[in-house]
């Protein structure tokens, strides 16, 4: 995602459950609706509202993208201030709409559904084939978020799919959206633990044979980065890709530690890309 923008008041932030006011903002929660397949990996986390008596209110956007925009959404039970939750919804565009910049050697491996959609895929012109390439970046990240999560990778929880639309957890500094990482300049016992758990996070994305593929300070947040312990939390994995099908993927790989070496040698932690991608690699299966 590119830059950040709000139509709403960090400092008057309130949960409004339903409102006349909001009406065109707001719909009842599809949860009960969604099929079994496109809501998060059980056991859903505590703070997570599921009732079919909540309501979703759009309370402004939060970031911009070329493929998709991401939306703060409050999903509250009116009446009842003990189930309310704040989730992000990331919407990509639509077909006429989206400039995908993602090339094809991050879907280089992947499965597409059927020989007709491959043809269709491959034919610029052809509305199908535009269609096609959109579902397979949406349900790529839907997916991926999925697979992370449940391998403990620090993702967001991936709360639901619905269409085009993926709603997850909202990430936060405790007060406000969690900041970039880009945006940080840590002090030394925190860029530290950082490091320490981009480590982790990348050992095991190896470990499982995959690689995140555009990964940089740019898509990493510091969760309740205003506390002693700020927690690293990656986020826009729709290009994903496997580390033995795709033949791109380890020049992605040292990519990534290359960008987050960077960032990390910059900030006062010299961090070298070639040691980084060697040790991940010796995580590997």
């Amino acid at each position: 995602m590119s830059h950040s923008s709000s139509s709403f008041n960090w400092d008057d932030l309130t949960y409004h459950a339903f409102s006349d006011e909001l009406a065109g903002n707001q719909r009842w929660s599809t949860w009960d609706q969604t099929e079994r397949l496109n809501r998060g990996p059980q056991p859903w986390p505590s703070w997570l509202v599921t009732s079919s008596a909540a309501v979703d209110t759009d309370l402004g956007i939060l970031k911009t993208g070329k493929e998709a925009d991401v939306f703060l959404v409050e999903r509250a039970v009116p009446d009842d201030a003990g189930q309310a939750c704040l989730l992000a919804a990331k919407r990509y565009r639509t077909t006429d709409h989206r400039l995908f910049h993602r090339d094809s050697g991050y879907t280089d491996g992947r499965q597409v559904r059927s020989s007709v959609a491959t043809r269709a895929m491959a034919d610029r012109r052809s509305a199908y084939g535009r269609q096609i390439r959109s579902e397979l970046w949406v349900n790529a990240e839907w997916d991926s978020l999925k697979r992370l999560f449940e391998a403990g990778v620090p993702v967001p929880y991936p709360v639901q799919l619905e269409g085009t639309e993926i709603l997850m957890e909202f990430i936060s500094d405790g007060e406000a959206a969690a900041p970039r990482l880009q945006q940080l300049r840590p002090p030394a016992e925190q860029l530290q633990s950082l490091f320490d758990q981009l480590l982790a996070a990348m050992r095991t994305m190896t470990g499982l044979g995959l690689v995140h593929g555009d990964l940089s300070p740019y898509n990493t947040l510091a969760a309740d980065a205003g506390t002693h312990a700020p927690g690293l939390v990656i986020i826009d994995v729709p290009q994903l890709v496997d580390l033995v099908a795709n033949p791109n993927a380890v020049e992605f790989l040292h990519r990534d530690c290359t960008n987050m070496a960077t960032w990390f040698s910059s900030r006062g932690l010299p961090t070298d890309p070639d040691e980084l991608l060697a040790d991940l690699l010796g995580h590997a299966w």
